[in-house]
């Protein structure tokens, strides 16, 4: 059986959604310097915000609550995802390495909440 994570950062999804942030901020690095304010830092703010809220929502008590952050990491997730497209057909870089992480990420977030829900149906 395994062991409960003590911490966020025990988690997989949170480990994959962390490594998924740090290679969008190397991405990002090469956009052009009039995207600072603009794309650059939209990508960056939706990107963190799902490691971000997976980890806000590691301690709350009932899993609904969790659940609750868990979405809207996939929310972020996918805006992401959309920004990605974006940077890509605007030529700024190519996406395919942080859009097939993404998918993975997606898969766990849906894998996690599914758990969560399970876990609140036995109560």
């Amino acid at each position: 059986m395994k062991t409960p994570a003590k911490s966020f950062t025990d988690l997989a999804v949170w480990q994959n959604a962390h490594a998924m942030v740090l290679e969008i901020y190397r991405l990002t690095e090469g956009f052009p310097v009039h995207e600072r304010f603009g794309l650059t830092g939209q990508l960056r703010r939706a990107a963190v915000s799902v490691p971000a809220n997976i980890a806000e929502g590691f301690r709350k008590f009932s899993s609904a609550d969790k659940a609750r952050y868990v979405n809207i990491a996939e929310g972020s997730l996918e805006e992401s995802r959309y920004y990605c497209i974006l940077a890509r057909e605007l030529g700024y870089a190519e996406t395919a390495s942080v859009l097939e992480r993404m998918d993975a990420v997606a898969g766990q977030l849906a894998a996690f909440a599914r758990r969560l829900r399970q876990a609140g149906e036995k109560r």
